[in-house]
């Protein structure tokens, strides 16, 4: 069974920041051979506390291109309901028919209960069910068959996350349609996963958590990108072709 992704073409969402999870399995997938597109949304990222520079995108393009491959970016709102059919038109018309979909970008703000209105759902929900919901769709209708989605997760299965209810809840829903999903089109070929690389370090951490968390860690160290990317990297190869319907844990032994 082969890693080899040649003559494949990727969609990674939230791609936009070097340091971030999306960046990380851009560059492993064309690290195996891929051609990818990766999606970003720079005004959502420039407003995260741990922000992003504005050479991210290109130098991204560049460590992809390195390896002998296509790549190309999308600037795109995923909060719009267009978007993901948008997204998908000019992902394919940029690297051809895709066969790998990788749903990395989400929405977070903290919300507590005390403080909790419909419009801070609506913004979870916009991006972080509706919008991979409908990359799905449109990726299932076009794929011909042996594509491969993967979702990016949380831990909100696993323990509470207080303060943050409304990233848990669509995080959750987003599981949920995951096993759905995987059964309906496990007919045709199409494998679909979930990770959960619980912990990473993309620079959200502070000292105090990450002292917390390492304390915790059995491995002795919280996640980085590259862990979860090489997972990603592993669901969208031939050597995964039998596994479909799994939310996989990957955090290090961490609870």
């Amino acid at each position: 069974m082969s890693g080899d992704l040649h003559g494949r073409a990727a969609l990674v969402t939230g791609a936009g920041r070097r340091a971030g999870i999306g960046a990380a399995v851009a560059r492993a997938l064309a690290a195996a051979g891929a051609d990818v597109v990766v999606a970003y949304h720079r005004a959502y990222d420039a407003a995260t506390p741990w922000g992003s520079d504005a050479g991210d995108v290109d130098a991204l393009l560049a460590a992809m291109r390195a390896h002998g491959v296509r790549a190309a970016a999308v600037e795109i709102d995923l909060a719009d309901p267009t978007a993901p059919a948008t997204l998908i038109e000019r992902a394919t018309a940029g690297v051809g028919p895709l066969r790998i979909l990788v749903n990395n970008a989400a929405h977070w703000e903290a919300t507590p209960l005390a403080t909790l209105d419909a419009a801070q759902i609506d913004r979870h929900y916009a991006v972080n069910v509706r919008a991979p919901i409908l990359l799905c769709a449109e990726f299932a209708r076009r794929c011909a068959g042996d594509g491969r989605i993967v979702n990016l997760t949380s831990g909100q299965g696993l323990h509470a996350m207080p303060g943050e209810l409304a990233y848990a809840a669509t995080k959750g829903a987003l599981d949920a349609f995951t096993t759905s999903l995987a059964a309906e089109l496990a007919g045709r070929g199409i494998t679909v996963n979930a990770v959960d690389p619980g912990p990473t370090d993309t620079g959200w951490m502070s000292p105090d958590v990450r002292r917390d968390l390492v304390a915790r860690a059995p491995r002795g160290r919280v996640g980085e990108p590259d862990d979860a990317a090489r997972l990603v990297a592993f669901l969208a190869s031939d050597a995964a072709r039998w596994v479909t319907g799994q939310v996989i844990r990957s955090r290090g032994g961490l609870p």
